[in-house]
């Protein structure tokens, strides 16, 4: 089972444009990133896919892997399902280009999940944290997870789900943390398929997947992922390198 890891490197961020060329402890973000994900020793190789020249010059210019894109991407899955359709591959993980703090631990557990699936009938693994946070739970830009007994996917909200009616039923709320890993095929026809109304409404990736009748296993983890979304991140990001 050949697996890779792929990271979607856009230089356009609409909160903090020009994010993963910044410094970041004399090596910019991107560069950080692409050198943690290596170091993982998880990935039979490492790719940043990318629309910008500065960030594919970057890359190569330490010895990494970079794919231009060549058309426009509506979305991270888009973008990676380009990059890889000639590819020689089993599995693509989809690793943040600004989170270069990369934990070793949930990315494997995430690939495990293709090592046990003997029958391949999972078509993605993802991870999910327990919340308990009302405010974190009630907050649209944390997306949520309601999962089945043997932990697949049942849906994907910015709302709370499910809706807290019966205040004492029990009820475990999940984060969905956006670290994916698909098989190859899952991927292309994601590439391929059309927006459906519920990626529409919610503005959710993922929801494409499930509406197309794909299977996703998801990981119950306690990591939290540092991503740089602000100049007030990286400010942290800095600190802690």
């Amino acid at each position: 089972m050949k697996i890779i890891a792929v990271i979607p490197a856009r230089y356009a961020s609409t909160r903090f444009p020009a994010k993963l060329m910044q410094d970041l402890g004399g090596k910019t973000v991107i560069t950080r990133t692409y050198e943690a994900a290596v170091k993982t020793n998880l990935f039979d190789d490492v790719f940043v896919v990318t629309d910008s020249k500065l960030i594919y010059d970057e890359i190569i210019s330490i010895g990494g892997k970079a794919i231009r894109s060549i058309k426009e991407h509506e979305s991270g899955s888009d973008r990676i399902a380009e990059a890889v359709e000639n590819l020689d591959v089993d599995i693509v993980v989809n690793v943040q280009g600004d989170e270069p703090f990369i934990n070793k631990e949930p990315l494997a557990a995430v690939l495990e999940v293709f090592r046990n699936d003997t029958k391949q009938e999972i078509d993605l693994a993802s991870l999910m944290r327990e919340i308990k946070d009302w405010e974190i739970i009630e907050n649209p830009n944390n997306v949520k997870v309601i999962v089945d007994q043997n932990g697949l996917a049942l849906y994907f909200s910015r709302a709370v789900i499910p809706y807290p009616r019966e205040k004492n039923a029990g009820v475990r709320y999940f984060q969905h943390i956006g670290i994916y890993a698909f098989r190859k095929k899952a991927l292309l026809d994601f590439y391929k398929l059309p927006m459906k109304s519920l990626e529409a409404s919610e503005k959710l990736e993922q929801l494409r997947y499930l509406e197309y009748g794909k299977k996703i296993k998801m990981v119950e983890t306690t990591h939290v992922g540092i991503g740089i979304d602000t100049p007030e991140d990286l400010e942290k990001a800095r600190k802690m390198i």
